[in-house]
């Protein structure tokens, strides 16, 4: 052996392309999934979805050694739970996927295409055509083209208008709007905070504004100066606003020299005033979540099953298979492996789907006290204790409870929802920290309005149904609740 030669033996997980792919495509949220699915079968003519399959036509015979790979493989009217009832979703951390034959999802019970597309079309067979909702910028760009004004302040309200945010603060200051005006209009300082108090007497009132005390004065400002109380909610603005956050209405009408009674109006005045102007007109489209799976009761058990809509159907693409067997050596190579890229992609479909249901009903497994008796019943958990009793690794678990939803008669919530820690009890127990924060909420409730539980009270009360818990991690859990304190509770009482 030469000199300085020497040999190491290691030992090193490799993870093939197709392992990564099923690592990617289990922690995708559902739209992340659609998307990432409409691209991968744009870019594999070999893959389609099941609604953009066309009607089952006479196959043709498929000579060689492809006919019976390719039978198997594209049948679309067997149950695809059926062929693959004995196996298990595997461990993406520590094995392959494995090679059997591939499931096709279009035979997934769930609304056909055709009949949503009916759904989707008004009486006349026409498309509805829904008219964009008209963005703040709009309305006030339309304002100021109706407003007499001279080209130069209208060149600066412009451009006011679009470093606007969605509550119609100018958040970045007019330091910035003076910086974004255009060289030659040479703008001062002082002429664009003329234009902006224009441009806050624009619907809806308030808009241009650099902070919230300067947007409950423009607003007042806008007042019959014969409104009552009008004069004194100005001078709350302009200096006492903390004090009217924290209702401290005595302090405040010392602070004022003014009655209580003409206090407690003014402040009335102030809170009907809107502190985000332009919030109404916000155009952000509302995003709402479609559960991955549903809990419900049969009986005394609860059974969990999967959304059919929830993950994409895709299936072999019938004529491109039967093309294989006649094409030229270099096409039929190409479309091997496309074929293969396909198999692998809708097999690692149906281990997502099998996993993330495998995973759903370990959690209702162990918080069924929680979907009978509500959150006072959470039992701590935590990651590692799922992955031992489906056989999978922590950050499997943690994959596939991200970003994904369980409907549940008590509400729709997210998997990682039924986490969390535990604090220990007298019996030798444990109780979760949701199920102590739902406790705080309820003492909380039923308190005395005059006589609010203070912290430590709060962790006595908690004493006295067994739980241990310190003053420090109720006041933790009370602003994790966004409670306040017993002081503030006793003032808006």
């Amino acid at each position: 052996m030469k000199p300085g030669l020497q040999f190491r033996l290691n030992q090193q997980l490799a993870l093939t392309p197709q392992l990564q792919q099923a690592i990617r495509l289990l922690q995708l949220s559902q739209l992340e999934l659609a998307a990432e699915l409409r691209q991968l079968a744009e870019a594999n003519p070999l893959l389609e979805f099941a609604e953009d399959a066309e009607p089952e036509q006479e196959e043709e015979a498929v000579d060689g050694e492809f006919e019976t790979e390719f039978q198997s493989a594209s049948s679309s009217n067997g149950d695809s739970s059926t062929s693959n009832e004995n196996d298990e979703a595997p461990d993406w951390t520590e094995a392959e996927i494995s090679t059997d034959e591939p499931i096709d999802f279009s035979s997934t019970n769930g609304s056909s295409s055709g009949s949503s597309s009916q759904n989707n079309r008004d009486d006349d067979g026409m498309e509805p055509q829904n008219v964009a909702p008209e963005s703040l910028q709009e309305h006030l760009l339309w304002q100021l083209n109706l407003t007499p004004m001279d080209p130069r302040a209208k060149a600066i309200a412009t451009v006011l208008i679009d470093a606007l945010n969605t509550d119609g603060y100018l958040a970045e200051g007019l330091d910035a709007v003076l910086a974004a005006l255009p060289p030659h209009l040479k703008a001062t300082l002082d002429e664009v905070e003329s234009v902006r108090r224009q441009l806050q007497h624009f619907d809806p009132a308030g808009v241009g504004s650099i902070d919230l005390q300067d947007c409950l004065r423009a607003q007042l400002e806008q007042f019959d100066p014969n409104t009552p109380h009008r004069d004194l909610a100005l001078r709350i603005v302009e200096s006492e606003l903390e004090l009217l956050a924290r209702n401290d209405m005595a302090k405040l009408a010392r602070r004022l020299h003014a009655s209580e009674e003409d206090t407690t109006t003014a402040a009335i005045l102030i809170r009907s005033l809107d502190p985000r102007p332009g919030a109404a007109m916000d155009t952000t489209p509302v995003e709402y979540v479609a559960p991955d799976v549903y809990a419900r009761k049969d009986g005394t058990r609860w059974r969990v099953v999967l959304n059919p809509d929830s993950q994409p159907k895709l299936s072999l693409n019938q004529h491109y298979c039967s093309l294989i067997a006649r094409a030229r050596s270099d096409d039929a190579s190409w479309m091997r492996g496309q074929l293969q890229e396909a198999r692998w992609l809708i097999k690692s479909l149906e281990s997502r789907a099998e996993t993330l249901l495998k995973v759903a009903e370990a959690i209702v497994r162990r918080q069924s006290a929680f979907l009978d008796y509500g959150p006072e019943a959470m039992q701590p958990l935590v990651l590692r204790e799922v992955a031992e009793e489906v056989g999978m690794h922590e950050s499997t678990i943690s994959r596939v409870t991200t970003r994904k939803y369980i409907h549940t008669p008590r509400g729709t919530y997210e998997l990682k929802y039924f986490f969390s820690s535990g604090v220990s009890t007298e019996d030798g127990g444990s109780a979760s920290a949701t199920a102590i924060q739902a406790m705080l909420r309820k003492l909380v409730d039923g308190e005395d309005p005059r006589k609010p539980l203070s912290d430590q009270a709060l962790a006595e009360e908690l004493h006295n149904k067994g739980i241990q818990v310190a003053r420090r991690t109720v006041a933790k859990y009370r602003e994790i609740l966004r409670i306040p304190s017993s002081s503030e509770r006793q003032r808006s009482s």
